[in-house]
């Protein structure tokens, strides 16, 4: 069974929000915001909640831009990450226990303290292009491989 989660993106100008990640799961790396679904929390609520612990900001208008599933070798759980556009929004970024929030200029993104596979959708998302893929991790740090496409509908 796949495990839901979320990540959201906040565009402003020739900007974007990231968040360095302070403890758990991707820890020192930076990435959107978002987070795990919790039982009986339908995709959306979870993307809402997980934004403004992070962030600090109210989500008041979002739309869906992809989905990811991320599978890791030798762990049989698959990550089914929904991703969304923050498209309006309350309040500003402040630092929580979890993440740092920072912006980027979109040219000076840092890939390089990012995961591996963030280059490939999110130049797709900064593109304005919708997408749906597979990753194929080996140790959280090496693709093996990869199907990343361009959909209109997610």
């Amino acid at each position: 069974m796949n495990k839901l989660m979320t990540v959201g993106l906040l565009l402003e100008n020739d900007d974007v929000l990231l968040g360095m990640k302070k403890r758990g799961f991707g820890e020192g790396r930076w990435n959107g915001f978002g987070g795990k679904v919790r039982p009986g929390e339908t995709i959306e609520a979870a993307f809402i909640r997980e934004y403004e612990e992070e962030t600090t900001i109210k989500v008041k208008k979002y739309e869906k831009w992809g989905v990811i599933e991320f599978e890791f070798k030798d762990n049989p759980e698959i990550l089914e990450v929904h991703f969304y556009k923050v498209l309006e929004y309350e309040g500003e970024p402040k630092e929580t226990d979890e993440m740092k929030p920072q912006w980027f200029r979109k040219s000076e993104i840092p890939y390089d303290k990012m995961w591996p596979d963030d280059k490939y959708w999110m130049l797709m998302f900064l593109r304005g292009k919708k997408f749906r893929g597979k990753m194929y991790f080996e140790n959280n740090d090496v693709i093996l491989s990869y199907d990343l496409r361009e959909v209109s509908v997610v």
